[in-house]
């Protein structure tokens, strides 16, 4: 027996301490109902529990995001909506004011309702707005520059790639109105465009023109002042609204809203002050109303899906948050067991220490 050192009371009292200790991180597990709470529980658990963390919250704002684009094209299509009816007005009257059992005068009445139609869809191009953003102005739209004033880019499909398109074209007064008289897409320094090159054909169009081909190549110009002018069109990727539908770089969706002005219905001209103008604002309408229901076809196309993005976000975000949660959150249940167990040894601990001692004091009986 000795009394310097007490090997007994040292041994319990380091298995006291490892029992208290592990009973401290179960009672900061199940008050956290974390499973990982310090890196030095699961080093390689909190690494990929955090990446995943950072995902799930990156997903649950895309959903938002998606969310508030499926607003910006219901808000556009809206508007769009008004713009339809309008132009089915504008057709009721034009074919009103086709038939001669009106006289002129029976005609400029008619007419002056058309102008205000065609001042409202103007406005409404104008002032429909998202947040700030005006939508039906062409400023989500794919952009192409000229170099001219005189000359400008109406449109290009989403299958033109970017890139500078060489064209000439012809512009003069014809019966007072302006018409392109000639057209030709010539070259392109955009790799792969070749195709639609040389099998591009040409509508004119009044004051517009068309390029396109049989593989959805499309590209549409518009002239302001009469002249013969060789261009060279800069094509570019600028412009679609981008919306961030995914947690990683590059998971985007570009929207693109096209402008709905006068110029690109083209009614900018439009009047039915005649019977030959009658006659010819039908004809004008007609295409106007096809422009804009492709225009709302698109962003019906858009909006469809966005929806079925927002479910896919969702069914993602639940099975990562479900992986999670497997990584990070503790059980309860198993975690009270082990709880209660390291209490009871923590106590069985204390007893053991307290006797372990008293050991030393039985020496004394030796020395009496």
């Amino acid at each position: 027996m000795k009394v310097n050192y007490n090997i007994s009371a040292i041994i319990a009292n380091g298995t006291l301490k490892k029992n208290d200790d592990r009973l401290s991180v179960s009672s900061q597990r199940l008050s956290s109902g974390y499973k990982i709470n310090q890196a030095k529980d699961d080093p390689s658990g909190i690494a990929i529990g955090k990446k995943m963390r950072a995902q799930i919250r990156a997903l649950e704002q895309s959903d938002q995001n998606s969310n508030d684009a499926v607003s910006v094209v219901a808000s556009a299509d809206g508007a769009l909506t008004e713009v339809h009816s309008m132009l089915q007005r504008m057709n009721e009257l034009a074919v009103k004011a086709g038939t001669d059992t009106l006289t002129d005068s029976d005609r400029e009445l008619i007419d002056k309702e058309v102008q205000q139609l065609k001042d409202e869809i103007a406005r409404i191009a104008k002032d429909t707005d998202f947040n700030g953003q005006t939508l039906l102005d062409g400023t989500f739209d794919r952009k192409g520059y000229t170099g001219n004033t005189n000359v400008k880019m109406i449109s290009a499909s989403d299958s033109v790639l970017p890139g500078i398109y060489n064209m000439s074209l012809t512009a003069a007064m014809v019966d007072d109105k302006l018409t392109i008289t000639s057209a030709s897409l010539n070259s392109t320094t955009a790799v792969g465009a070749d195709s639609f090159i040389n099998n591009a054909s040409v509508k004119i169009d009044g004051d517009k023109v068309t390029f396109s081909d049989q593989d959805g190549n499309e590209i549409t110009m518009f002239a302001k002042e009469a002249g013969s002018y060789d261009l060279d069109v800069d094509v570019t990727d600028i412009g679609p609204m981008r919306v961030q539908i995914g947690a990683n770089e590059g998971q985007v969706l570009s929207i693109r809203v096209p402008e709905v002005s006068l110029t690109h219905l083209g009614l900018h001209h439009t009047d039915v002050l005649t019977h030959d103008h009658a006659q010819t604002a039908i004809g004008e309408i007609s295409g106007a109303i096809s422009y804009i229901s492709s225009v709302r076809s698109r962003l019906g196309a858009y909006q469809n899906r966005l929806e079925h993005t927002n479910s896919s976000l969702d069914i993602t975000q639940e099975e990562m948050t479900g992986a999670y949660s497997r990584i990070m959150d503790v059980d309860m249940a198993e975690e009270m067991t082990e709880y209660t167990n390291l209490q009871v040894l923590v106590q069985a601990g204390t007893s053991m220490v307290a006797q372990a001692n008293e050991r030393p004091q039985q020496v004394l009986q030796l020395l009496q």
